[in-house]
């Protein structure tokens, strides 16, 4: 976080990217468009975006966190060396994760109808530092726990306020 910003206006900043990858979605009426954003913030660097997605970009009826976590698992040594170039050697994927945010348009699922595993389990196995989700999942396909899930874990877990209605518009695009 720069001197000049609050930690508001950051989680602001990050979510409106995060909409920005949900608005990339391809929509259909019986899933939720999501985007999510994740953010490093490893003592001695700067915040570093490490990788974004949304639903359905990868094969195989990926979610949004699910996909950006995948792209971060891809990163080589030397991708990582490139975003932390004052940590020498860099630093693990999992150090970087104990230090990573996660902001995510809609509350991370807890279950998934299509019996793939869940975003919520992917972020608790992958121990993220913390989640910041722009509104919670309503209840159209399944009741979703993902953040109690998170919170159960020991993952923080922030409800940011203020897009609620943006990130929902969002995620319901393409349901008539």
């Amino acid at each position: 976080m720069s001197a000049s910003s609050t930690p508001s206006q950051e989680h602001k900043r990050y979510i409106e990217r995060a909409l920005e990858e949900a608005r990339r979605c391809e929509p259909v009426p019986t899933a939720f468009c999501v985007g999510c954003v994740l953010v490093a913030r490893y003592p001695g660097a700067a915040p570093v975006v490490l990788a974004c997605g949304y639903s359905r970009e990868l094969p195989g009826n990926t979610h949004a966190e699910a996909n950006a976590l995948s792209k971060a698992h891809a990163l080589t040594a030397s991708q990582l060396q490139a975003l932390f170039p004052s940590i020498s050697p860099p630093p693990t994927l999992g150090a970087i994760f104990a230090h990573t945010d996660v902001y995510t348009t809609l509350e991370p699922c807890s279950v998934r109808t299509s019996g793939l595993a869940p975003c919520a389990d992917a972020l608790i196995d992958s121990k993220i530092r913390r989640c910041i989700i722009g509104v919670g999942e309503p209840d159209d396909f399944v009741k979703c726990v993902g953040a109690q899930k998170l919170q159960n874990a020991d993952i923080e877990v922030v409800w940011f306020k203020g897009l609620e209605e943006e990130c929902l518009t969002a995620a319901r695009r393409g349901h008539e």
